[in-house]
Order: C-alpha cells, then structure tokens, then sequence
C-alpha cells in the first residue's frame, strides 16, 4: 500500500553540470529593461540570494514603480549588518541531505523562491513562457484586440513551430534537496518516515523549473532517475501553462483571495478569466498521474491551493480510492471566498476528496459554511452531505520536527555563531523576526509598532535591537518603499554613535545564523495579517530550550491571526496585527517580564510544540482518513446489504414484542401533495398498516415531516396507529386523539417572528419561490423559481443568514435541492423515537426493532436505533434504507417504496 503525497513541487530538483563547451544560460531581454528596482536602488546591496538577482522571465516580473514614488536610501549605519550576517546559499551537502539536514529545515513555511527563479542556486532552464498580459483590463482587451486583428490578416491557419531543445541541458545533472516548495510538507513527512509512522511513500509534483528547453530523452531519463532513486513522479507541464497557473492564477488570485485581500484595483486584470485554463489544465496532470500510477488499496494525500481540482478529478477516474485534501494556508469566510469566479469549481474540486482538512477549526468552520451557501448543500459540524455521498472536514494543526531541529542547533557552527552573537549584542535585548517582504506578513506593521515603542519608551532606546529579516519574495515596489521610509526613519530618529535599535536585513540568511537568532533572541515578533500556520514560532520554542547556559525561555509575540496562535491556548503575547499600539505594548511587556512568567508561558508552550509535531500530524490526518473512508464506504448504498427477507421473518416470529418506525414520504408512498397522494398511492399503504396493526404484539408508528393536519387526513382511519408529525416535533400515541408538542410554544413564536422578516427579503428577490410555514417548522420552497441558479445562490445565503441570526435561539436552516427548512435543533424523529421507547412498560419493552427511511430526516432514526443495537438495548434491530444516497441503515431495499411494501405485507401475513 503506497502513500501518495501529492504537492506542487517535489522536495528535489536537478542541478545541471556547466560543460567548458557551453556557456550560461542568459537572462531572457525583458529582465534586463524591465522589473523591479534593484536593492541597490534604494541604498542597499543586494543579497546574492534576493530574487532580483534570479534570472525571471518576463511573466514574473512586476513592474517598475511608478514615477512618483521616490524610494528612500537607507542609512550606511543599515548596511553595515550585511557583512556581519551572511546570506543563505545551497546546503553544503550538494548531492542530497542527511534525513535531519538543517538546510531543509529552514524551508518551515516558505514557498520559495518564486517560479521563474530557476538558476538561483543550481544551473537550470529559464521559462520559455509568454510574457505575461498587460495589467489592466484596458491593455489587455487593446492587446486581445490587436492579435485578432493579426488573426484575420493572416492567410490561413498559422501554426506557431515549437521551439527546439537547447542542447545545454543535455549534460550530467546531480540530483539535489529542492529549495522552493513546502518545506514544512516536506518536513514532516520525513519525519514520519523516520519514525515508521509512514511508508512506501510517493512524491508527486513538478521538478522545480522550467522544461520547455529540455529534450524528451533528457525529460524520460531525470524522471526515471527521480523515480527509482528518490521515489517521486515527476509531472511535466509546458512552461506556459505553469506560468499561467502560478504566477497568474495562484498568485495573483487565490493566494490574496485565501488570505483576505481581494485584488480590487479598479483596472486590474485580476479576476479575469485568462489563467483559470491553465489552472485546470495543471491540476489535470496531476491527477492524470496519480490515476496512472495508482493501485487497489493505496492512499492519495493532496496537498495545498494549487491544487483545488485534484482530488474530484481523481474520484472521476477512481470513485472507491481514499483521497485526503489538506490545505496549508487559512481558508477564509464565505463573504470573501465568493468574490472567486470559479468559486463552484474550487469547491467541488475540493470535495472529491473524502476527507478536506485544515490548520485550525475557523478554517474548517469557514469551508463548511461556504459549501453551504454557494453549494446549497447540508454542512453539518462533520462534514459536508453531498447528493450520493459525504465528505468529511476536519482540522488538525502541523508541526516540526524537534528532534532534528534540536541536533541541528548542537552543530559545531551554530554554538560558535550563538558566542559570537550573544557577546556583539552584550547588554542588550534583542528581538528577531524572519518574514517574507509581501502584504501578508506584516512587517510593515511590525516595523510602524516598533517605531511607536521607541517613542514611547525612551528609557529601551539604547537597550534593545529588532533584527528583522526580509527573506526573498517576488518585488512589491510600493511595500518596498513603504518599509525603507520606516527603516530610514527609526535609524534617522533612535540611532547613535554606538548603538542602532533595527537590524533591517532584506536578505535570508545562512541557516546556521537563522537558528543562532532564534537561541540568543529575547523576543520573537510575528504580525501575519493572515497566516495558516507559522512554524517559526515552533523553532524558536525549540531553539529556546538549549543548554543550561543559553537557555532563554523567551515570549513569543504572535498575531492572533496565525493557525499557530489558536493551539498556544493563550501561551502566546497575541496581538492584532493592525493595533500599533497594541503591538508596542507586547514589546515592552515581553521585555520586561518576570522570570516566573516567562516559565509558565514556555512551558505551555513547548508542551504544544512537542505535542503537534510534524510525524503526529502526518499520523493523525493518515488515521483519520482510514476511518472516515471505512465509515463512507459502510454508508454507501453499494455497500449496504440487501434486506434478508429469510432473517427479518425468522426474528419477527420470535418477538414477542415488535416496534416498527415508518418513515412515509418517499419510504412508504411517494412524494407529492397531501390530496394526491390520498387520491393515488395511500390504499395499498393502509391496507398494509392495516395488518399489522391488528397484531397486539405491534406497536406501529408512522413518521412524517407533514403538519398535524395533514398526517390526520392520512391516518385517521387507522386508529391503532402512532403518528410523528413535523419530523418529530409532535407525536399521537396509538388509539388517542391527544398530540404531544415537544418544542415551547412560546419559544416556536419568538424565532419563528425572527425568521420571518429574512425570509421575506430572500423572498422578494427569488421569483417564483413561496415560504410554506408548519407549527413548528418554516419551508422556503424554490423548486418552481424562474432562474434555478439565482435560487440555489439565494438559498445557501438564506440559510447561512438565518443560521448565523438565530444561533442562540436553538434553530437550523438546512438547505436542500428544492427548499431551505428552518426547524427545531432540539427535536427531531429520533427524540420523539426516544420518547417512544422510554414510554413503554419494562414487561412490555420491545425485542424487535424496525425502522425504515429514505431521506436526511432518516439518519437520525438509523443512528439511534444503531446504537441500541450496539448496546444489545433491543435484541433484533433492523434497520433499512430505501433511497439511493449515503446511510447508516443496516440494509436496503433497491426496489424502493414497492419493495418495502411488500416486506412489510409479508410480516403482516405471518400472523395469520
């Protein structure tokens, strides 16, 4: 049984061997006269590891800043710190690392660098890519225009000649640790290796670079090489439909999207739909290789947003295969998330899988309520009932590694760095944090607090240091601009002739420095607008904890909008990203705290990190996906035995006291008006209820979601038979006209005068929908609405606008194909199922169970009775199904209400 981890990139990559034959590789024209001012524009020396010095095709490349931004230098004091740190190149170990190599442990959360950067530690192929649209809507349709026009100028059909292979990356090539990708991912897997939680497991993800100019030979040898060596498959994509998948799709429109900024800018080309193709035509090749090298029993784990489509391409191919869905970022709210176009699409990609989990529980929380209101679907707090199946949601946070973590910190280089930093910052404290320069990590806001901090704080001034570094991202020139004026303006205002309270790095640095930080560091700041996780925070605890002598025990200050912040359980300083002055408070509190408070936070600390480690995440999700895949394949109707006719008349006639719960709607008669369905399919239904009611051993009880009236006019002939009307708000007890109300009367008013005026808003924007109201129950009812899409839409909004409403009023609006009910929490069928049996006389308790359903009302009754089962409460239970979706009924019935039928008028024959 294999596991396939399923990821963009795989956690190797190739570095090709120069040859003195051929010479480098250049830089694509656009990259020279193009993109985003160099560090060196703005006062300070680029890092060799900055993406400005990577070779990017043009599609990557922003543009340059406007002209009316005038980037500020950055003092020469700044750039003193540059020669002190150094920057981040290839781990030492070219060929491949040691399973606890600390160069991949870096990689905790970093998608880096970006595509395009190609050549930025190895010798690779640069993107034969397109350059990318324009980036306003009136350029682009300028531009779409002209190539039509070109179009039509042409004289028949013109076909573009593929471009060659470039014969420099025919040579030998070694395979190396890949540096872009999630290394968090990566991490934690191997873990999990190491420690036999996992086996067999396969990579599946691109290469890492661009293909276009690598022949086919070269392409089928590297993929075999990956394959037989390093158990990976390779996916190949062209260069164009990764560019567009990444740079444009991914980048430009989910990952602001996931993370709470939406692209609004009034010209932008942001949303337009030019990149979803390649979108789906990626994710399609990755599910055409999994499908392809896929075996009976083997488990698929997909892995992150640039994957969405995966899993439900996969279930097409493979409708019994266990597929696991995990998303890494944070998932946002369903107000945000359906600014999407292809939100549908997104969300039904996602559901293929059989189990979607999250970091934390708002993110799980947040998907269910978007499937329920763009989907119409019923979102319970498990998961999501789609039509013939469920897919169950969950959260379950990821974590390092600390004891690789913890032999990478006892290296001979990272000691020597600790002594060197703890005696050049003596005397002082020191505060460290490590982002990415970009609109999500906050460092723009960390750097205005820690500005505010100083102001109000003078009595810090010559005391402490933040030593922030700016690892490598693709350019934003207006944050960069923003940053250095706040650099420039700390070291202009606080700094002296023998002390300068910033350290701005706008590099990475070397990983044995990273990890020095973290161990002599009295701080850790991190203000994420919005992150999924931060495993940073995880290090630094780690870090904390060395020996006697260096041990620190230091707070860590978080943003309350990190995954991370909700397992700490208050351990952390939390803070609010966009409080400044919140924020500067944290500093001077985490300065200034006492020994025993910093004890009690670390230890909480550490006791979450060690707990949520990489290999226990990795285990828990492969656990979880096992069982729920187990309980939907039990719950499909393939899988549900056939009643035994044999069996269920052989415990009949050994009862001595029988119960029968029988569903009508759709179980005993079909669906239809209370008038029609009196006038054509209720005869044969009566005259078998007829029967077995005679018998006294039988005590029989229809269940309906009809209003009292309507069950009456059914079952009014049948005075030896129990009624549950309103799905078991109201229950009549055989051979009486007394109704038992479950729900208060009072209460019913109060959240049905709560209701209403929602549903008259939604019903005066769908056309063609009416609200059909019960005693204890409302129905929106859309099935006649004009425009069914317009409808579903509205429906799922009602039913989320409710839910959210008149949460404390202990009501739930359910969405459904036709309508939305609005009903009781509290009361169902098998509370009044419960009622039931509790009311019945020790002697005359039943020893044979028999309840029979069809629909989501059902469940419940299936459930309970399933339990009894379990409990051996009732000697002979039995339960049936005789729908065509996902149940826990012990049985079906394939031939439906007819089949149904005919059982029943067997029993009732036994008696005679």
């Amino acid at each position: 049984m294999t596991t396939f981890v399923v990821s963009l990139f795989l956690p190797y990559t190739v570095d090709f061997h120069e040859s003195k034959s051929t010479e480098p590789s250049p830089k694509p024209a656009a990259a020279v006269s193009s993109g985003p001012p160099q560090l060196i524009d703005i006062g300070r020396q680029p890092s060799k590891n900055s993406l400005q010095d990577a070779q990017q095709p043009p599609s990557v490349l922003k543009r340059a800043p406007p002209s009316h931004i005038n980037l500020p230098k950055t003092p020469l004091s700044m750039l003193e710190q540059d020669d002190f740190f150094t920057p981040a190149q290839p781990s030492a170990a070219t060929h491949f690392p040691k399973p606890q190599d600390p160069r991949s442990l870096v990689r905790s959360d970093a998608h880096i660098p970006e595509w395009g950067g190609s050549g930025l530690f190895f010798n690779q192929p640069q993107s034969r890519a397109d350059p990318a649209p324009p980036d306003t809507i009136l350029e682009y349709a300028k531009a779409q225009e002209r190539a039509q026009i070109l179009k039509e100028r042409q004289k028949g059909p013109v076909h573009a000649e593929p471009k060659p292979a470039d014969p420099r990356w025919a040579t030998e090539y070694t395979v190396v640790p890949a540096v872009q990708g999630n290394g968090g991912l990566a991490n934690a897997v191997r873990a999990a290796v190491d420690n036999k939680c996992l086996r067999d497991v396969l990579s599946v993800g691109l290469i890492g670079f661009p293909t276009d100019s690598i022949n086919a030979e070269k392409k089928s040898e590297i993929y075999e090489k990956l394959e037989d060596e390093h158990d990976a498959l390779t996916v190949y994509v062209s260069d164009k439909d990764f560019d567009g998948h990444y740079a444009h799709f991914c980048k430009t429109i989910l990952w602001p999207v996931f993370h709470y900024v939406i692209p609004d800018h009034p010209k932008s080309k942001a949303f337009l739909d030019h990149s979803w193709v390649f979108y789906v035509q990626v994710n399609q090749a990755f599910a055409d290789k999994v499908v392809k090298n896929y075996k009976r029993g083997d488990i698929i784990w997909v892995h992150d947003y640039h994957l969405c489509l995966v899993p439900q391409m996969i279930r097409q191919k493979l409708p019994d295969a266990q597929i696991g869905f995990f998303l890494h970022t944070a998932f946002p709210s369903s107000e945000v998330f359906r600014c999407l176009a292809a939100r549908k699409e997104l969300l039904d990609g996602m559901l293929g899988a059989n189990l979607v989990a999250f970091q934390t529980p708002e993110y799980a929380h947040h998907f269910l309520q978007t499937c329920s209101r763009i989907l119409s679907v019923e979102a319970t707090e498990e998961g999501v009932q789609l039509d013939t199946r469920f897919v169950n949601v969950w959260s379950s946070p990821i974590g390092i590694d600390p004891r690789a973590l913890a032999l990478a910190r006892e290296e001979p280089d990272v000691l020597e760095w600790i002594q060197t930093m703890q005696k050049r910052y003596e005397g002082k404290k020191v505060i460290v944090a490590r982002d990415k320069l970009d609109n999500i990590r906050g460092v723009r806001q960390k750097l205005l607090s820690y500005e505010l901090f100083l102001n109000k704080n003078p009595q810090w001034k010559d005391k402490v240091v933040l030593i922030q570094v700016a690892t490598s991202t693709t350019e934003d020139p207006e944050l960069a601009a923003t940053v250095s004026e706040i650099v420039t303006r700390i070291d202009a205002v606080h700094s002296t002739l023998t002390h300068n309270p910033l350290v701005f790095l706008r590099q990475d640095i070397a990983f044995s420095q990273y990890l020095a930080l973290l161990s002599i560091a009295d701080a850790l700041a991190i203000t994420s607008l919005r992150e999924g996780m931060n495993l940073t925070c995880h290090e630094f605890v780690i870090c904390q904890d060395g020996r006697a002598s260096d041990k620190k025990h230091a707070p860590v200050i978080l943003s309350e909008f990190t995954g991370s912040a909700s397992i700490f359980d208050g351990a952390e300083l939390a803070v609010n990203p966009w409080d400044y002055g919140g924020i500067a408070d944290a500093f001077k509190n985490a300065l200034e705290m006492t020994e025993e408070e910093k004890e009690r936070r670390y230890a909480k600390l550490r006791n979450q990190v060690m707990h949520h480690t990489g290999d226990y995440w990795v285990s828990n999700l492969s656990e979880y996906l096992a069982k729920v895949h187990q309980e939907q394949y039990s719950r499909d109707t393939m899988s549900i035995p056939r009643l035994s006719a044999s069996k269920l008349a052989s415990s009949y006639e050994q009862a001595s006291k029988r119960l029968f719960l029988l569903d009508y709607e759709g179980t005993l008669a079909s669906y239809g008006s209370v008038k029609s369905t009196v006038l054509t399919n209720t005869e044969r239904v009566i005259d078998v209820l007829r029967e077995l009611v005679a018998d006294k051993k039988n005590a029989v009880y229809i269940m309906s979601g009809r209003t009292v009236q309507e069950t009456e006019l059914l079952f009014d002939r049948l005075p030896g038979l129990g009624i549950i009307a309103e799905n078991g708000c109201f229950l009549r007890e055989p051979n009486s006209d007394e109704w038992i109300q479950f729900p208060n009367e009072e209460k019913t008013i109060k959240w049905k005068d709560s209701v209403k005026p929602i549903l008259q808003y939604y019903l005066e924007r769908v056309e063609g929908s009416r609200v059909e109201e019960r005693h204890c129950a409302i129905l929106f009812r859309y099935d006649k609405a004009n425009d069914p899409d317009a409808s579903t839409r509205h429906a799922g909004d009602c039913a989320n606008h409710i839910n959210d409403a008149c949460e404390q009023q202990r009501v739930k609006a359910i969405p459904s194909r036709d309508y939305v009910i609005i009903e009781p929490v509290d009361f169902d069928k098998s509370t009044a199922a419960q009622h039931v049996l509790s009311k019945c006389e020790e002697s005359a308790k039943p020893d044979f169970l028999f309840v029979a359903g069809n629909d989501r009302d059902d469940e419940v009754v299936f459930k309970w009775a399933k339990k009894l089962k379990e409990e051996s409460a009732i000697p002979s239970v039995q339960t049936v199904t005789v729908g065509d979706r996902n149940s826990v009924a012990l049985s079906t019935l394939p031939n439906g209400t007819t089949g149904l039928l005919g059982a029943l008028n067997r029993l009732a024959k036994l008696q005679s």
